[in-house]
């Protein structure tokens, strides 16, 4: 299934409803970027422009369950859904400024547009937003998990960085990155929505669910780096590589093909040798067996909601899941 029609069965399980609410959360990020801070809002308004799935506020809407007639649940979980996204949208900016990236999803990056300190200041803002969008009575749960999740990618961009260019990093290692990096936020979506949404019963199976969603998210991004055409995935293919990042379909590879295991990734230095290191990782089928990983993550997402949800949700929350996976096919 393309990308485009994966994301339109998406917006076809979960409705109407939630689909409108969605366009309510772009409506409030574009208001929270463009009128609090108007002198920052050019940078903060072209990482929003940049647009993206939004599976991190879609998945906060449906983890609450929200009720259009009851104005105050359905404005909290708006406002709990664009507070992720604000997050989301500063890690992006921040990753580029580390990374020296160019392009994000086809697009110049902050940074290459409006140097290094805008991109700096631009992501800093947008964090500063995020908790200050949960700054009411009642939303310290939600607080607090936002702040767990955000601590957890400071941590898991630290190790990132610890592990640059080290072709050695251990499968274990690379999997507590992921979930410390993607991983914890959208477990903090879910975990913001169904507080907000007045669920706080089965919050803990939700987050579970949205823990191993972001796992499969993360493996599914990291083949595509290795798979897509710059044309497909709006950055250069083989990105990490070209960062130093191991990412698991090179750590698979290595340990299929000798010649992997072997490379100086300091040596990696142009876009055209980054290609031909991917095409011998996929040469290996290692890109192949890292997205059944995350297919497997993603069934035993959905195991865990069987008896937590009703059929109709269990269908959203399914196709959520489908579409963690879904850009890499």
């Amino acid at each position: 299934m393309s990308d485009t029609r994966a994301f339109q069965a998406l917006v076809d399980t979960v409705g109407a409803d939630v689909t409108a609410r969605l366009s309510d959360v772009e409506r409030r990020l574009a208001e929270i970027v463009e009128v609090r801070e108007p002198r920052a809002a050019e940078p903060g308004l072209e990482t929003l422009r940049a647009g993206g799935k939004r599976l991190r506020p879609l998945l906060v809407l449906v983890c609450g369950a929200i009720d259009l007639a009851d104005e105050e649940r359905s404005a909290a979980l708006i406002r709990a859904a664009a507070a992720v996204e604000l997050v989301h949208m500063a890690t992006l900016v921040h990753d580029d400024v580390l990374d020296d990236a160019a392009l994000r999803r086809g697009r110049p990056t902050v940074y290459a547009e409006h140097g290094r300190e805008a991109a700096l200041t631009t992501g800093d803002l947008l964090f500063a937003l995020a908790f200050d969008e949960l700054a009411r009575p009642g939303d310290e749960e939600q607080v607090a998990a936002l702040s767990y999740a955000s601590s957890g990618l400071a941590r898991g961009e630290l190790i990132q960085r610890e592990d640059a260019f080290d072709i050695s990093v251990t499968r274990e290692r690379y999997l507590l990155r992921c979930t410390l990096k993607t991983a914890r936020l959208f477990e903090a979506a879910a975990l913001l929505g169904a507080h907000a949404g007045g669920r706080p019963g089965i919050a803990p199976v939700l987050a579970a669910f949205g823990n191993k969603v972001g796992l499969a998210f993360q493996l599914a991004d990291d083949v595509l780096d290795v798979v897509a055409s710059t044309e497909q995935i709006g950055k250069t293919r083989g990105a990490d590589l070209l960062d130093g990042t191991v990412n698991l379909p090179l750590i698979e590879a290595a340990l299929r093909e000798p010649s992997l295991a072997a490379l100086d990734l300091r040596e990696i230095d142009t876009p055209e040798r980054a290609a031909e290191v991917c095409d011998s990782i996929v040469a290996t089928g290692a890109p192949e067996a890292v997205l059944d990983e995350a297919r497997k993550l993603v069934a035993e997402a959905k195991d865990l909601l069987r008896d937590t949800v009703g059929v109709a949700e269990r269908a959203m929350f399914a196709t959520i899941a489908d579409q963690a996976v879904a850009r890499s096919k």
